[in-house]
């Protein structure tokens, strides 16, 4: 592989974890979304009811979007279709 042809891949790859990434996090924040809209656990009361609801919302918003859109990434790599090195 040339240098340019690596450099070509890598950037690639690396447009495909960002987006897997970005579609994860999209996830994990609708289903944080819905855990306060369906006030699950009483999530959405105490957000609605605490001194600054937007900084608890995110609280609750923002760790959910991190491990989905990690956990995405992560499954994204793994599950890459195998490329034989030597063609028949």
């Amino acid at each position: 592989m040339t240098p340019d042809a690596a450099r070509s891949d890598h950037w690639q790859m690396l447009r495909y974890m960002a987006v897997n990434a970005l579609y994860g996090a999209l996830v994990g924040a609708a289903a944080a979304g819905a855990l306060i809209w369906l006030n699950i656990g009483a999530v959405g009361t105490h957000i609605a009811r605490s001194a600054n609801p937007l900084l608890a919302a995110a609280m609750v918003i923002a760790p959910f979007a991190l491990l989905f859109g990690g956990a995405v990434a992560a499954s994204s790599i793994a599950l890459l279709p195998y490329r034989r090195k030597f063609r028949r």
